[in-house]
């Protein structure tokens, strides 16, 4: 099997370390691992495959030639500022940042739901990575949508602390700590607000329409990766005090009536999901169970009693893993399969 040279930039954070971890556990063919982050993190060692990889830093190195595949965890600016360095030496970006989603050259791909879009590539050497709480949801709506074509979609998300990097995580972990001991609460740094036993209804900056940056990430992405922009979607983002796994209370409008057994049996057969609904039973997707996967889990499966071709459903995955490094990875090992 041929091999290739991978970088991950921003491989210090949480996602560049858990692309490590993915690219590790699903044996991918890499001949040499090279990692990015910041000049403080320069000669770091992180593990893989039991060697020990030194970190660079991403703003003194001036060639990436010779690098096959870039995965790219660093911020929307870094992403503008080096994604193109590493194109113009032969690279394939794949970017999990916003910068790159919705320029009309750079493919949007979930690879369970788009995958021939990944041969868009070549026009600017990018391939971008959706929003985490995107991608969990298209994973499951595809499937119904090529039975039924979806015509609305109405979504509120349940979005871990992860989903705001390492920092946010540390932050709940403070203030539960000093909750629990009876001190003083410490103020919050990298979140709008306490979060702690909280829920706060503010992800990324609010925009003069009233939605948030999130918020208009999920209408805008999904109509892309679905190929499809007559879906109506409206979304509200909201960040919960968990620290992995985003749920999403998700209600379609469709042109052709689903039952909700229909729906379940349409995706029991869907690639990367998983139907957990036996409510009686208390079975239904969790974010403490999910955390850890990479499938998308699905229940709560019902009819929707106010519209006559309605469905509401509750979807959860792993943010970090199926939601940013495990999507990503998934994207490399059809480039290599089908293009490289």
């Amino acid at each position: 099997m041929k091999e290739y040279t991978v970088a991950v930039v921003g491989a210090t954070g949480a996602v560049g370390r858990m692309m490590l971890t993915v690219l590790e556990e699903r044996n991918f063919p890499v001949k040499e691992l090279r990692l990015f982050a910041s000049p403080r993190s320069k000669g770091l060692l992180l593990p893989f495959k039991g060697e020990q990889i030194p970190v660079e830093a991403l703003e003194e190195t001036k060639s990436f030639k010779g690098i096959d595949i870039a995965l790219f965890s660093a911020g929307g600016q870094r992403s503008l500022d080096f994604a193109p360095l590493f194109a113009r030496d032969g690279a394939v970006v794949i970017d999990n940042s916003s910068a790159w989603r919705m320029d009309p050259e750079v493919p949007l791909v979930v690879p369970e739901v788009n995958p021939h879009a990944i041969a868009g590539y070549t026009k600017k050497g990018i391939i971008a990575n959706p929003n985490c709480s995107t991608i969990q949801m298209v994973v499951v709506l595809k499937p119904l949508h090529d039975v039924a074509k979806i015509k609305r979609v109405v979504v509120s998300t349940y979005q871990s602390v992860s989903g705001a990097g390492q920092k946010a995580i540390v932050e709940l972990m403070e203030q539960t700590k000093a909750w629990c001991e009876g001190s003083a609460m410490p103020h919050p740094k990298h979140l709008p607000q306490r979060i702690a036993f909280n829920c706060i209804p503010h992800i990324d900056v609010f925009l003069p329409n009233g939605y948030t940056k999130e918020e208009m990430k999920m209408v805008e992405e999904t109509k892309k990766i679905m190929e499809d922009p007559t879906i109506a979607v409206t979304a509200t983002t909201v960040r919960v005090p968990v620290f992995y796994g985003h749920a999403e209370s998700v209600n379609i409008e469709t042109e052709k009536k689903l039952t909700a057994e229909e729906a379940r049996e349409i995706l029991r057969a869907a690639p990367g999901v998983v139907v957990l609904d036996d409510p009686q039973n208390k079975l239904y997707p969790m974010q403490i169970d999910v955390a850890g996967r990479d499938e998308v889990f699905v229940g709560r499966i019902r009819e929707d009693l106010s519209i006559e071709k309605g469905l509401n459903m509750w979807i959860v995955a792993d943010n970090i893993r199926k939601g940013a490094a495990t999507n990503a990875v998934q994207i490399a090992e059809l480039l290599i399969k089908n293009y490289l």
